[in-house]
């Protein structure tokens, strides 16, 4: 198992060039493009695409998802803008050369039970997955809290029941937790065969807080260790939310993301590892 080293680079400045400043200080040559000056990645016309581009090429960075937010919708509000945002989004992977978006399965009402919004979540992913299959491109579905796939089973049973080869899944430890699940003990198993991304950070069962991998009760460590037994091809990115989480993304800071990958690292050299 040799594991390809990404990250949110938005978590370390609003600027792209301090955030390829603090990757390449770390070794890392991969990004996840979920922000940029302050931009989501799915609103970036085609002069701020094109200056993207063009940095990324100069620094040798490639991208390796698009973290978009599409699906981190209310279920009640209408789909059609979320397709449309889907296509924009698409766009955006091909000129940046990455076949893989994150994806979400839209915000529950508090207090609702889940169940009773099963099929519309499905018909909705249904259509999200079917779009990406026209363009050749895999969505990576998040465990995020407070959506519908924010617990195990129903993550499996959204990519079971859409039944599509572009719908697959990411692994996500600290959202895990702070929905009071062990991700190792009680996600991993049923998501392993549908995983083409992990998403790294940790959290705290009794807070939430997230601190840095290893340091919280996510099972990183032996999650990783299943990983490399299992032969995972892939890449791992950083995601730290060390200084500031929120419901729509989080910041961390060069030193606090530069801690965040030390951490990761360490825990790779420990279960002897290798990463680019």
């Amino acid at each position: 198992m040799t594991v390809i080293l990404s990250g949110f680079a938005d978590e370390i400045s609003p600027d792209l060039d301090d955030q390829l400043a603090v990757l390449a200080a770390e070794s890392i040559f991969h990004l996840e493009l979920r922000s940029v000056w302050s931009t989501n990645v799915a609103d970036l016309d085609d002069g701020q695409l094109a200056r993207v581009r063009q940095r990324l090429d100069r620094s040798g960075v490639r991208v390796s998802a698009i973290g978009s937010p599409i699906g981190k919708i209310d279920i009640d509000a209408p789909i059609e803008p979320e397709l449309e945002r889907l296509r924009r989004v698409a766009d955006i992977a091909d000129q940046l050369a990455t076949t893989l978006i994150r994806v979400f399965s839209f915000f529950i009402p508090e207090g609702h039970d889940a169940a009773l919004y099963r099929a519309r979540v499905i018909d909705r992913m249904r259509a999200l997955a079917e779009l990406a299959a026209e363009r050749g491109l895999i969505l990576a579905h998040e465990n995020e809290k407070k959506i519908y796939g924010d617990q195990p089973d129903r993550c499996a049973d959204i990519i079971e029941s859409v039944g599509s080869p572009a719908l697959r899944a990411t692994f996500d430890a600290a959202n895990f937790v702070q929905c009071g699940v062990r991700p190792h003990s009680d996600a991993y198993e049923l998501l392993r065969p549908y995983l083409v991304y992990v998403q790294v950070k940790d959290a705290v069962m009794a807070t939430g807080d997230v601190v840095p991998a290893g340091r919280g009760d996510g099972q990183v460590g032996q999650t990783l260790a299943a990983l490399r037994d299992s032969g995972f091809q892939g890449y791992l990115s950083l995601e730290p939310h060390l200084a500031m989480a929120g419901r729509f993304g989080g910041f961390s800071g060069p030193e606090l993301f530069r801690v965040a990958c030390r951490a990761l690292k360490d825990l790779l050299a420990d279960l002897s590892v290798p990463w680019q």
